[in-house]
């Protein structure tokens, strides 16, 4: 029998704890506390995959609760996701600088909170016969009408920003992305930032890269392909352009990349 991964859940209502514990509780065993000294009692004792947290509550927000962890070098590199019903920008940028992987938000159902789990310590899991796509952008509306309209044809990983570097590249070990879509402005690193990062990461160095942006100007158009991007698309969301593009650029990329593999 395979062990289940083992995650601790810090939120103060009790109600929030019992619902997500049953969401999980036939894929992961949960710990349910309710302070951050239980919860670090339980990091002492039991060997912890990954830590779900509340950002508001009366005691200690959650914000603090990591800054807690990060400077443990003992809990550090374990994955934290924010569950909160707080999604504006300005949470999703502190959470991500703090060194937080993602965030669910609240209330969340059975499907999204196991998908945000796997995508972070396992992402490889499920899927694997769907072509596969990473979009990258802090506005959380647009990372769920990117899902929505692509999650019956692709494997849609999402994230609300990257917060640093090697969050970025630890995640793509994980994973296998067969495309990358990108906001281009967003704050800490953008769209422009991780380009290089992704480009300078093996095997992803000739991975398609398309740009979604709100800022369809001629010069963001030129800066954008001058970084080696793939494509570019103009927010809000064209359904039909966005599959048009997915398509060709998937197709050259499979055929290039099977001719590659044939060559080694």
């Amino acid at each position: 029998m395979v062990e289940r991964k083992k995650i601790i859940y810090l939120d103060d209502v009790y109600h929030s704890l019992v619902t997500v514990k049953n969401k999980i509780k036939e894929h992961y065993e949960m710990y349910p506390v309710q302070t951050s000294e239980k919860m670090f009692e339980i990091l002492g004792k039991v060997e912890i995959s990954i830590i779900l947290l509340d950002i508001n509550m009366p005691d200690e927000n959650g914000f603090d609760v990591l800054k807690k962890l990060k400077v443990d070098t003992r809990y550090a590199d374990i994955p934290v996701i924010f569950i909160t019903a707080q999604r504006d920008k300005e949470t999703i940028k502190k959470g991500l600088q703090l060194g937080a992987v993602d965030f669910i938000s609240k209330p969340a159902d059975e499907t999204e909170i196991i998908e945000r789990i796997q995508l972070n310590l396992d992402p490889e899991k499920k899927f694997a016969d769907k072509p596969k796509i990473l979009a990258i952008d802090d506005d959380p509306s647009i990372l769920h009408s990117l899902n929505a309209l692509l999650c019956t044809k692709y494997t849609v990983y999402t994230m609300p920003g990257v917060a640093s570097e090697k969050i970025l590249k630890e995640l793509l070990k994980k994973m296998t992305p067969d495309l990358f879509i990108l906001d281009c402005n967003m704050p800490g690193f953008s769209g422009f930032d991780l380009v290089p990062i992704i480009k300078g990461t093996t095997p992803y160095e000739d991975t398609p890269i398309i740009f979604l942006t709100s800022d369809g100007t001629s010069d963001n158009v030129y800066v954008a392909m001058n970084t080696k991007a793939t494509d570019f698309l103009v927010k809000p969301i064209d359904k039909e352009a966005l599959h048009k593009k997915l398509e060709l650029h998937l197709k050259d990329y499979m055929v290039w990349r099977h001719m590659r593999a044939e060559r080694r």
